[in-house]
Order: C-alpha cells, then structure tokens, then sequence
C-alpha cells in the first residue's frame, strides 16, 4: 500500500538521520507500545516533542524526533536525577502513533462555520466552533479552521492572545470575523502542532516565518490539503499567529482573471511585450500585488524565457520559473548582491519580490535598462506617491525615467452580491460629490451621466448575509507620458505626487479613485466600499 510505502521511507529517512547525530534509532511501528502516563504530561509531550517509550523504577527511554531541542534534553536530564536517562530518535509518524494512544481523538460533530449579520446568531456559532475546538487534538483543529477557512473562501486566519482566551478570526473578503475562542492551555497545544509543522520556535521572542505545505486526516475522515505560510509574533498575552491560505490552482493566475479593463489589459500587454523595462505594482499588504505579478510571470512563462525571481518567502511554485527564496533577515547589502547574482545568471525577465532599499532600487533600475524585464512590488498609496518615494530613494539618477515603464497602483474591495444588492438614488449632497470625481476623468474617457444614476447597497440574503462576494481590483496604471518624463527630469526636490498625478490623468490615466466611482456607478461595489479603501 501507498501508506506503508510512505511510512516505511519515512522510517529509513528517520534511520540516516539519527546515524548521522550519532543517536540510537528506533523503528516505533515494531514495537509493542506500553503508555506511561505518569512521566510527562500530554500538553508537555507535544510541546516538547517527546514520549516515554520505555520505564521502570531505575530508568526511562525516551523517543525524541528531529524537532527536540538539546535544552529541552538537558532540562529532563536535570529533572530526573534518580533515573538513568535514554534518548532515541523516532520518526514524525511514530510520535503522531504514539500521541494518538496518549491523547485519543473523541467523537466529535464538527461545526461548519458561517457567517450572520444578527450578533445572536454569530455568537451561538462561535459557541459551537470553540466548543469543538475544545474536544480535538492539535493537529485537527489546525486542519479543521483550515477546511472551514477554504469554504469561507478566507485569506487569512488570525490566532490572537487576549488576557484569558484566545480569539479566532477569519479574514474574508479583505473583512476580518470572529469565530471560535479557545482556552490558552489548548492553545499551547495548536501552537505547539503548528510550530513543528511550520519549523518554527514556540519560545522564539522575535517575529518568524515558516511555510505549510502537507495533507492531513482529521479523525472523521476527512483530508484537508494545508498550504499555509505562517507568520507569528510575541504579543503581551502570548505568541499571536497569523496564517496565510494558498491554493495551488496555477490556471488561475491569468492576466484575463485580474478584472483589467480593455484598454488596461492592452497597457499591460504592449509593456510586458518588450524585452526590457521595469513593471512596479503598488499597494498596502492585502492589496493583491503577489497575485498580479504571478499572472506577468504566468503570462510570460514559456521554454524560450529564462525567468528567475527573488522571493520572501516563495508562495507559490511555478514550473519552468527558477525562484530563489530569499530570507527577510537579509541586509540591504545582501538582498542587492543577490540581485546582481541573479542577474550574471543571463536571465530575460526578473522578478523582486519587493524592492525595499536604495541600492536594490538602482541594482534593478540598471538591471531594466540592460536586457532585462524587471517586475516587482513597491509600497506607496497611489502610483505618482510611488514614483516620487522611488526617486526619494535612489536620487537624482538619469536611468529613472528610461527604466521604468509602467507603475500600476491597487486596492481591493468587496464586489456586491448580484442576487441581494439593492439599488437607490444617491441625495443631492452624494450626486455632487460624484460630479467632481466624474468631471475630473481623463478627456479619453466617457463620463456616465448623473441625472437619474442610481447606486446600489449590499442586501442580505440566507446564504449571505453580508451582501458581499469576493472582491474586484480597482486600479490605476501610470505610463511614462511626455508630460510625465518631463516633469520626472527636474530636480527631485520640485516633484511632487501631486503634479504626477494631474499630468498623468491629463495624459489619460485613471486613478483609483475614479476608478473605483465608475465601478459603484456600474452596479460592481458600493460607493461606501470604495471610500473604505482608497483615502
């Protein structure tokens, strides 16, 4: 069987290993297992991934796995004075086996979790989940929020320590929703679950990353694929983890499911087109700047490119892409040396996670002008902020204007639920703020009339009780127009955002803004959901 052939490599692998420390080695699916419930507790076994495989009065062999710190060894040495102590290595699945005797899974009725507008209704699913996660073990309440989280179509789960509990909340829709509370000693025990699955630290004090990537079982059967990066922080009551989701579904990542209009997705198409240049996409965490440029980088991938990118950390694969995960720790120093290594690679197109420093900034600016496609991400509000904090960082530099091609700034927001959205006409004080938004679009743009427009409200229905569903990208793309270039030659300290962005919308770009009204008025989202996200 498949199983036993995976558990049998497993056991080989867990062999070299400890061959390798200079540990003895024991094959825990050909013993018989006797439980030696007084030693150790259940919480402390997890946390410290160990178990008592062997007992008496006057001595106590302990199975310990990869994830064993020496301290931890050391501190049972110190603790145990009157019994000789054994250590021997065992694999991942002998220590599951084992802690499946020690802490058995009960029958339990999971709770598909779901959201309401009415609080009542919230709170007694919240009491049902935490209740459910207060029966299970770690590593199915871990698979668990994440089954739930990929059926609530959640970005991010979010495990937060307040003073005597911990909350669970959903990110959904760019929208956060509680929905569990669990008690801080079970949590000790996910945490515990997640950092060995994550290969991070529970008493590390300083913020880490670590990566998921696995399927699992849950005890009523059910597999739960867990693609997960982790990201986790000590706060006052405890370490807080954030959990970003990834789906692995590479079709998705097509320029046509990035909701550009006609004349973006022409833009976008005619600059990737040319061998050389640099593509910035810009916006705040959450704005979907990852997912636009794995869509380039899909989009351009084929056997006549050589396409490397620098990453922190690779959140998807791409196959025929070479991608090099770089870590956050880096200095600037280093982060730029490993751009230009990457570069005496020979590569056609490259792609920088985020630029973040001066020197990686001008790397990549020469990089564009020398035969190369640059993409990356850049903090800013709007694309003119970007370009300006951009030459804020490099300084006066003839390279900037002739380097960079198109700068694409981004938001996201919520797109209305077609069944459920209500429509109403806008007060006069409403219309006439849409009428300065409208009378300031590019002239290449046809303005909707305002005389009878209507916008339109999220409703609510049974199966949707928030009006919203999914979110749409609202955007605006800056090109290097002669009035644009001319202003980007004088000296930096007269630029101003501003003045980018007038001769960039008298030149025919949309900003987010507007973009954002023109999608209200067409019925997509809310008027208020676009002044949620764009200032």
């Amino acid at each position: 069987m498949v199983q036993d052939a995976a558990r049998a490599l497993e056991e080989e692998s867990t062999a070299s290993r400890a061959q390798l420390l200079g540990l003895d080695y024991v094959d825990t699916s050909r013993v018989q297992k006797r439980l030696f419930k007084d030693i150790l507790k259940v919480a402390e076994m997890y946390e410290i991934k160990m178990v008592p495989l062997v007992a008496d009065a006057h001595n106590i062999h302990f199975g310990i796995t990869t994830h064993t710190s020496q301290q931890t060894i050391d501190a049972l040495k110190k603790r145990f004075t009157d019994q000789r102590l054994v250590f021997s290595l065992i694999s991942e699945a002998g220590f599951r086996d084992y802690m499946a005797l020690y802490d058995p899974p009960p029958d339990v009725h999971y709770e598909d979790i779901e959201f309401s507008k009415g609080s009542g209704a919230n709170q007694k699913i919240i009491e049902d989940v935490s209740q459910s996660l207060g029966q299970v073990k770690p590593d199915d309440m871990l698979a668990y929020l994440v089954s739930q989280a990929y059926g609530l179509s959640a970005s991010d789960i979010h495990l937060e320590n307040l003073r005597d509990r911990v909350r669970v909340r959903f990110r959904v829709d760019g929208v956060l929703h509680p929905v569990a509370y669990m008690e801080t000693e079970k949590y000790r025990h996910l945490i515990a679950a997640i950092a060995s699955a994550a290969n991070i630290s529970t008493s590390e004090a300083e913020a880490q990353t670590g990566h998921i990537s696995r399927s699992y079982k849950m005890a009523d059967g059910t597999n739960v694929m867990l693609n997960l990066r982790i990201e986790s922080i000590t706060s006052v009551y405890g370490m807080d983890i954030v959990m970003r989701l990834f789906n692995q579904r590479l079709e998705l990542f097509k320029l046509e499911n990035l909701g550009l209009s006609v004349s973006e997705a022409e833009r976008v198409n005619d600059v990737i087109s040319h061998p050389t240049g640099m593509v910035l996409v810009v916006g705040p965490t959450g704005s979907g700047k990852t997912t636009t440029l794995y869509s380039l980088i899909n989009t351009l991938n084929s056997p006549e490119r050589k396409i490397i990118t620098l990453e922190d950390p690779v959140e998807y694969n791409l196959p025929g892409v070479t991608q090099i995960p770089v870590s956050g720790g880096l200095d600037r120093q280093d982060f730029a040396e490993h751009l230009r290594a990457v570069l005496r690679l020979d590569p056609d197109i490259v792609m920088v996670g985020e630029i973040r420093d001066p020197d990686t900034a001008r790397t990549a600016l020469q990089a564009a002008l020398t035969g190369h496609l640059v993409l990356s991400t850049f903090h800013g509000a709007s694309a003119a902020a970007a370009l300006t904090r951009m030459l804020d960082m490099v300084g006066p530099n003839p390279l900037f204007v002739s380097a960079i091609h198109l700068v694409m700034a981004q938001r996201l927001v919520r797109r209305l639920d077609d069944k459920s959205k209500q429509g109403y006409m806008p007060d006069e004080s409403l219309k006439r703020h849409l009428k300065t938004v409208i009378d300031s679009l590019p002239p290449s743009v046809t303005r909707p009339k305002l005389d009878n427009i209507k916008l339109y409200r999220p409703g609510v229905s049974p199966d949707n009780p928030f009006g919203y569903r999914r979110q749409l990208a609202i955007r605006e793309q800056m090109v290097m127009t002669p009035g644009v270039v001319k202003i980007l030659k004088l000296p930096p300290n007269q630029i101003t955002s501003q003045m980018l962005e007038d001769e960039a919308v008298k030149d025919g770009m949309k900003t987010m803004l507007q973009d954002g009204v023109l999608k209200a008025l067409a019925g997509l989202t809310s008027i208020e959901e676009i002044y949620r996200v764009v200032e």
